[in-house]
């Protein structure tokens, strides 16, 4: 399992991660399988958030870890907080936020929230789940000073945040925000797309993320991929939907070349972009995580990673 070093440390994480999001749908002895699999094959890192499944993701989860053959201190463990969760809203394993809050109270809550559900004493990254409006950042300067000092979290960062979002918080926190969890993907390209269409007018160089990939490479941020196969926000997987079929014969063209699946060379087109990105896997289907895993250790030459990008409906200026 390819390996990459998180945020500005030399702390080595596996390019693949779990996420737990969906675990909400197991029970606890195929969760504890999930564990087992993904870990025979090199993955280290699993990644929750404490509204997954309305929190009970994470219980399933901390079950499952004392089910499993895994030891804690051989995972590195993140989960985000920061959304208060409307019990009217909810679409299958999916439960939506009544508002954003990044108070110091709620963080502490938060995180207090996770290692009891969890069944463990510490987290090894923190995130900010989402922006908030209203932040104040001293507010979260002081949950992250407690959390750090009463060895709750080792490590903090956000998700879905923008440079300048990221810099006024910087601004406050002690600690170096080392991650941030961004949509990314074959069919999610527009922190790409825009850069490539510079002082043009066209819908595709419009910049909708402030010039997130370059930033995150300049100061040593370590950008997380969710939804890796999906196309939208959550409107489905492109891998072999009929929607997309000049993106689906290519993956599986370069797929039979190097004796993978499409899901691996989906995998490997992320992982083949220098800015030393993971790629979180949402999939509870063990089958799934082996194929999609096994695209860490697939390599894309820079016309084989162009040839995806076209077939996905790109073009070059």
């Amino acid at each position: 399992m390819k390996n990459v070093a998180l945020g500005n440390t030399s702390l080595q994480a596996s390019a693949v991660a779990l996420g737990i999001m969906r675990m909400v749908s197991l029970n606890v002895d195929d969760a504890a399988k999930v564990l087992d699999t993904v870990t025979d094959k090199g993955v280290n890192f699993i990644d929750s958030a404490d509204i997954y499944g309305g929190g009970k993701s994470e219980e399933i989860f901390g079950q499952a870890l004392k089910k499993s053959g895994v030891k804690r201190e051989d995972l590195i463990i993140q989960s985000k907080g920061g959304i208060v969760l409307d019990p009217k809203r909810s679409h299958g394993d999916l439960v939506f936020g009544q508002r954003y809050d990044f108070s110091k109270q709620h963080l502490l809550d938060a995180v207090d929230g996770i290692l009891k559900r969890m069944g463990i004493d510490y987290l090894d990254f923190f995130l900010l789940h989402r922006p908030d409006p209203l932040m104040e950042p001293d507010q979260v300067a002081a949950a992250f000073d407690e959390l750090q000092a009463a060895g709750k979290v080792r490590h903090f960062g956000v998700s879905n945040c923008n440079p300048m979002q990221v810099d006024l918080l910087q601004s406050a926190v002690s600690q170096r925000l080392m991650v941030n969890q961004l949509q990314f993907g074959v069919m999610h390209t527009g922190p790409i797309d825009f850069g490539l269409h510079v002082n043009m007018s066209d819908d595709r160089s419009v910049n909708h993320d402030g010039e997130i990939i370059e930033y995150s490479r300049l100061h040593r941020m370590t950008i997380q991929a969710w939804s890796p196969y999906q196309y939208g926000m959550f409107e489905g997987p492109f891998i072999d939907n009929p929607k997309f079929p000049d993106l689906n014969a290519k993956l599986q063209e370069l797929a039979d070349a190097k004796g993978v699946t499409k899901n691996a060379i989906a995998t490997a087109w992320i992982l083949r972009h220098p800015a030393n990105m993971q790629v979180i896997l949402g999939s509870m289907n063990q089958d799934h995580l082996k194929e999609s895993i096994t695209g860490a250790d697939v390599e894309l030459t820079k016309q084989e990673w162009y040839d995806v990008y076209f077939a996905a409906g790109n073009t070059l200026p």
